[in-house]
């Protein structure tokens, strides 16, 4: 039977820190994304790269919905 290991839980204690890692990994995988792309069409797999850019679109949206949430709160924060 396979054990789960489990990361420690941050240390760090911000309300918004998981918000903000959500958004930069949506961020980085838009960008790494690019190059699944690239491969799948140098391989002629136009099916694969459809799929990596529909990822990819999914990553830009959740990456820009973060961000505003992200704005949003850290206004009511300034207030």
């Amino acid at each position: 039977m396979a054990t789960m290991v489990r990361e420690p839980a941050s240390p760090v204690k911000d309300k918004n820190y998981d918000l903000i890692h959500a958004v930069q990994m949506s961020l980085q995988h838009i960008w790494q994304l690019e190059t699944y792309i690239a491969d799948a069409d140098a391989r002629g797999d136009s099916e694969l790269a459809t799929w990596f850019r529909k990822i990819q679109e999914n990553n830009r949206k959740a990456g820009e919905q973060g961000k505003q949430m992200l704005i949003e709160r850290l206004q009511q924060e300034g207030r």
